[in-house]
């Protein structure tokens, strides 16, 4: 039978501590004793011994407090004062302390002793919401969890749990709200209800949460509201949280997806029949097929398009590539601030459909167990099975940004020496600009077509 709570009490009672409080309980009764024994023997006009009685009745309060009550204060858990509660008046608190106001005024010029009973009820109230909404707040932590793995648009579960620690007194009407600095994202964002907490135990609630774009989100503190128990005000209680996550972006297929898939598969199996020296076997066009394995002396004997096909000599790998090189957006001359505006927002738009894009052939390739290496400008992993690198690959999308600069030629230059990998690359560049060494071994996405 699990233990009362007097019994609890009486077990881990501090004995030095109750030690001391006895003995300044007795010390300040033999005080306002003597006090007391001062104020009769000043109504007999026995000055001098009055005197006497009063100095003594303070020297031996003076004693309690620079003796004991230090030593009662380190003994004493003082959390509950380092809690900052915010209050807000709320509007039936407005109309609550009109009708005290008017009882003020009515028991100060009547006299009337109900009057005076009914304002002491009035302001009881005032104190006793305070206590115990102080109380309610008091002695409970917060725990959030989220999921591991969190894409842009793609609902999510999280599970909020709200801890009572107090020994005594249950938890009631509680909303947790996330609160951020000006300009951060926050990651809840709509308060969540928690009507009754237990004593010594916890109340979890599950929050449906969406993220409408990649990046990284933030919650800087959560606040913990209650009006309880009468509603006048609004007590809030601040937890700081250093609570950082990082939305992957969406990876949900496109239109433009599903357009750009046959001609990248049929690209790839170009490349990787090709990449032998071996021949296979000969056989009818597709219209996937690259123009550079047609066989024209077969073809112009069977009076049909025929391709060659080569022993394949290694494994399929592929090199995911995506260029943040955009340039500047194009200037028209004569153009206004908002037109110019406007072209700026188009190129950044583009962008996102690329790293968009980037993240569904990556995720594709997840799909199907292909050896995938994902490669920008600042970051790249090895080649490896694609469910070893994909998360990598996925954060570095969440945070990568544009670059508007004419820099960072030399990262596609450094892509052409590696001709025995299939390349996939995704860039805004002028095609004269692209080197000649990349065109046999890459499929191109120009993020202008996107």
């Amino acid at each position: 039978m699990p233990d009362s709570l007097v019994l609890r009490l009486w077990r881990d009672r501090d004995k030095h501590g109750w030690q001391n409080f006895a003995i300044a309980m007795l010390v300040l009764s033999v005080a306002l004793l003597v006090a007391l024994f001062s104020a009769a023997v000043a109504q007999q006009g026995r000055v001098t011994l009055a005197a006497i009685s009063t100095v003594v009745a303070l020297s031996l309060a003076g004693w309690v407090g620079i003796n004991i009550v230090p030593k009662l204060a380190r003994r004493t858990s003082l959390r509950w004062i380092v809690y900052q509660v915010d209050y807000r008046l709320t509007r039936e608190g407005i109309i609550y302390l009109g009708v005290v106001a008017v009882l003020v005024l009515a028991a100060v010029n009547t006299g009337n002793n109900l009057l005076w009973m009914l304002l002491s009820c009035a302001m009881a109230g005032l104190l006793i919401s305070g206590a115990l909404s102080r109380a309610v707040l008091r002695g409970v932590e917060l725990r959030f969890d989220m999921p591991e793995h969190i894409f842009a648009e793609q609902p999510v579960v999280a599970e909020l749990e709200l801890r009572n620690e107090k020994e005594a007194w249950p938890s009631f009407s509680l909303r947790v709200v996330g609160e951020n600095k000006k300009g951060a994202g926050p990651i809840l964002t709509r308060p969540v209800f928690f009507p009754y907490i237990p004593r010594q135990s916890s109340a979890r609630q599950k929050v449906e949460l969406s993220f409408p774009h990649r990046g990284n989100y933030r919650q800087d503190a959560f606040s913990i509201r209650t009006r309880f128990p009468f509603g006048f005000f609004e007590k809030t209680r601040q937890v700081v949280s250093e609570l950082e996550i990082i939305v992957y972006p969406k990876v949900a297929p496109t239109d433009h997806f599903y357009e750009v898939l046959p001609l990248l598969s049929g690209e790839m199996a170009s490349n990787f029949r090709g990449r032998g020296h071996e021949l296979h076997s000969l056989r009818d066009y597709l219209y996937t097929d690259s123009a550079r394995f047609v066989d024209w002396k077969v073809t112009a004997r069977a009076g049909r398009l025929m391709v060659r096909e080569f022993a394949r000599e290694d494994e399929r790998r592929v090199m995911l590539v995506l260029d943040p090189f955009i340039g500047p957006p194009p200037a028209t001359p004569g153009e206004s601030v908002a037109e110019a505006q406007q072209a700026a927002a188009g190129h950044a738009a583009r962008f996102e459909r690329a790293v968009s894009m980037a993240a569904c052939i990556a995720w594709h390739f997840n799909e199907i167990n292909a050896a995938l290496q994902f490669r920008t400008h600042r970051f790249t992993t090895p080649m490896a099975p694609s469910a070893e690198i994909i998360y990598e690959a996925l954060r570095e999308l969440a945070t990568i940004q544009s670059d508007s600069s004419a820099l960072g030629g030399q990262f596609l230059d450094d892509l052409a020496s590696e001709r025995e990998v299939f390349k996939i690359i995704l860039t805004a560049r002028p095609q004269n600009t692209i080197p000649t060494a990349l065109w046999s071994s890459s499929y191109f996405l120009f993020l202008n077509s996107l």
